[in-house]
């Protein structure tokens, strides 16, 4: 079927927000149907709503939505018997009417309404894996840490809630994560046999009554933060879990590979090495094998090569496979015949998917286009690949591919929006001989008569590439308005080598940085470019180089710095990982690629944001920026040509879909006063 595309929406934000996203897709064990969970804007405008959809696996019919609730679905999965497994906060009405907590549903396959099938009083996370041939599950769930059983967690978190007690007490690092407070809850990996589940069952925490579900086992008891996995993975049969579970060390953590007998919770660590990790294991469909992903701890010296592992399903005869192979896997599964992995990886500015032979053959690309896959799953009767895809013009959206590579696109509720502008590939040589890449968008009517000004974006990470769409990010709404934007992927990005990584390690301030003004040369080279009015901008990592261009450079009119690193020194110590930052940088690294030593020499007016929720770049950086333009360029009454948008409840990504328009029109209104020269305008939500 051809992809429908609608209207443009990039020209009012209103529009852009409201647009339905596709954030999901599992595959059914049959490989006919796919379930997508959708987001869609709230009536009110203030939340996104989620519900699962379900198409067609073929590329034939429409999509058919399948779940409704004000609390919306997410999670999607499938059991053995092809029922549908979903996990949300919708009203449970054999619960007690005040809970909110999140559970797990069952939809089933033969049609009928969903029940809830778990009833804890934390809730569920999540599920954490399923089986292709079993109805047994495993979900992930928060459990406090005193509690001993289900019903001790129960009591303990109704204890909390009378005496109105949020104290945590804490003790291991880290304390808090991304966006989230740890504590005083831990995650726990819960195996929930749903095998001759009846249509009147009442879901308990656990008795013996028949009429009950089977109370669930705790795969990792007493674990601290051992649930808290890196990836985990059912066999067909429901029997054996292979997971990548943390192991806590003074200030850190690393993960080792076990095996989890699902009956009885017996544990077996199958890898485990000091200053190693081991991630993202999966399983063959004959359950003879596994993959994994094995990395070595990085030093300042340089960055350590993420190897792709197999082993038999007791660890035995262990080896690393496509050894020639120089990328980094960002997801794999088994092919349908076991004889190779299905994996996908940042490669060329794309995400393609690869096919990786277990027998030492060469790697092969799958796919061959502009665009980046994920959730990529193996249709187990034909072989073929369903998946999403998307460019920097096309969001999610579900698509087949053929083993000979031909796609077809699957039927989607979130039809595609119509891009505005062009996309072309530029690249220089930098001064050390490496080839650097990057996307340029262009408006419509740009022209050597009438050049369009030109923004920088600086991708975050460091270790990322700009090759897939991203609804924080969207350069078509810059594009919209008239800019040309530039989406290079200079030394530290992913998808070129480790060489090409280790280029910029442990020297933030170097390669980096003279890649992205060699490339943004080339751009402002063409003629329908107007070098004289460019602007440079980033978020997390790119919030870190707009910060450091600003302070080595005064070409560009505006800078715009989102949740970045400012002082290393003491970002290294309050981020939410902080043994990571040392161990990439030296201390001699960390002082002389740290942004503020130069805040002297900036010159160009800065738009500096953060949110307070922020864990893994924290408010104090942006607070620390903020102070130190004020000390050493506001004038004497204290007035600035910069400024600071502060979003008190966000965290590293401005999510709220108000927040998001107030964000752009704030980065617009800045960009618009500095580059175009217009007069600033407020936005109308600021106040």
């Amino acid at each position: 079927m051809t992809t429908e595309k609608n209207s443009q929406p990039f020209s009012r934000l209103a529009d852009y927000i409201a647009l339905p996203r596709v954030e999901s897709l599992a595959l059914s064990p049959s490989g006919k149907q796919a379930v997508l969970t959708v987001a869609t804007l709230a009536q009110d405008g203030t939340t996104f709503e989620r519900a699962l959809w379900s198409v067609a696996a073929d590329g034939s019919g429409a999509s058919t939505r399948l779940t409704r609730s004000a609390k919306g679905e997410s999670g999607a999965g499938f059991t053995g018997s092809g029922d549908i497994l979903f996990v949300s906060a919708r009203p449970d009405t054999s619960a007690d009417p005040d809970t909110e907590a999140a559970q797990l549903w069952l939809l089933p396959a033969a049609g009928g309404e969903a029940r809830a099938v778990t009833r804890l009083s934390g809730g569920v996370s999540g599920i954490a894996a399923t089986a292709a041939r079993s109805d047994t599950i495993v979900i992930t769930a928060d459990l406090l840490t005193s509690a001993v059983d289900l019903e001790a967690d129960a009591a303990a978190r109704a204890l909390r809630t009378k005496h109105k007690v949020a104290a945590i007490l804490h003790e291991s690092y880290p304390v808090r994560y991304w966006d989230a407070d740890l504590g005083p809850a831990e995650p726990h990996l819960l195996s929930v046999p749903l095998a001759g589940l009846r249509e009147d069952a009442v879901p308990a925490v656990a008795t013996g009554d028949t009429q009950q579900l089977p109370r669930p086992i705790d795969l990792t008891p007493g674990s601290g933060r051992t649930g808290n996995t890196a990836g985990q993975v059912l066999t067909a049969d429901g029997t054996t879990l292979i997971a990548a579970l943390r192991v806590q060390e003074q200030r850190s953590g690393r993960y080792v590979l076990a095996s989890i007998d699902v009956a009885t919770g017996v544990r077996t660590i199958l890898f485990d090495e000091p200053d190693v990790q081991f991630q993202a294991p999966t399983v063959s469909h004959d359950g003879s094998r596994i993959a994994y992903v094995r990395t070595e701890l990085s030093t300042p010296d340089g960055p350590a090569d993420q190897e792709v592992w197999t082993a038999g399903i007791d660890g035995s005869a262990p080896r690393r496979i496509a050894t020639d192979w120089d990328r980094w896997q960002s997801s794999m599964v088994f092919d349908t015949d076991d004889l190779a992995i299905i994996a996908t990886a940042d490669d060329n500015g794309r995400g393609p998917i690869f096919r990786l032979p277990l027998d030492g053959s060469p790697v092969e690309r799958l796919t061959d286009d502009d665009f980046s896959y994920s959730h990529v799953a193996v249709d187990p009767t034909t072989g073929d690949l369903v998946a999403l895809r998307s460019s920097w013009t096309a969001p999610s959206h579900p698509v087949r591919v053929s083993r000979s590579g031909a796609v077809t696109a699957l039927a989607t509720p979130a039809v595609l929006p119509e891009a505005p502008g062009s996309i072309t590939e530029i690249e220089t040589v930098a001064e050390d001989g490496a080839r650097v890449r990057a996307w340029l968008l262009v408006p419509d009517g740009a022209t050597s008569a009438a050049p369009a000004p030109l923004l920088l974006w600086i991708h975050g990470g460091p270790l990322n590439s700009w090759n897939a769409w991203s609804w924080r990010w969207s350069p078509l709404l810059a594009v919209a308005r008239g800019y040309a934007v530039l989406l290079p992927d200079p030394a530290l990005s992913t998808g070129y080598g480790l060489d090409f990584i280790a280029r910029g390690w442990n020297s933030w301030g170097a390669k980096p940085y003279t890649d992205l003004l060699s490339i943004t040369d080339v751009a402002e080279a063409r003629d329908d470019i107007d070098a004289s009015r460019t602007a440079a901008m980033g978020g997390s990592f790119g919030g870190y180089m707009a910060n450091w261009v600003a302070g080595h450079t005064a070409r560009f009119r505006a800078i715009v710095s989102h949740a970045s690193l400012w002082a290393l020194d003491q970002f290294n110590g309050t981020t939410d990982n902080s043994r990571h930052w040392q161990s990439i940088f030296s201390a001699q690294g960390m002082i002389d690629n740290s942004p503020h030593h130069s805040v002297r020499d900036i010159v160009t007016p800065m738009l500096v944001i953060h949110g307070d929720h922020d864990y893994r770049v924290p408010i104090g950086e942006s607070l620390r920026l903020w102070s130190e333009l004020a000390e050493h360029h506001a004038e004497a009454d204290g007035s600035t040509r910069h400024k600071f948008l502060f979003f008190p409840d966000e965290n590293h990504w401005i999510l709220k879909p108000q927040h998001a328009i107030v964000w752009y029109e704030t980065v617009f209104a800045f960009l618009d006063e500095h580059v175009q020269g217009n007069e600033w305008k407020r936005p109308e939500l600021l106040g």
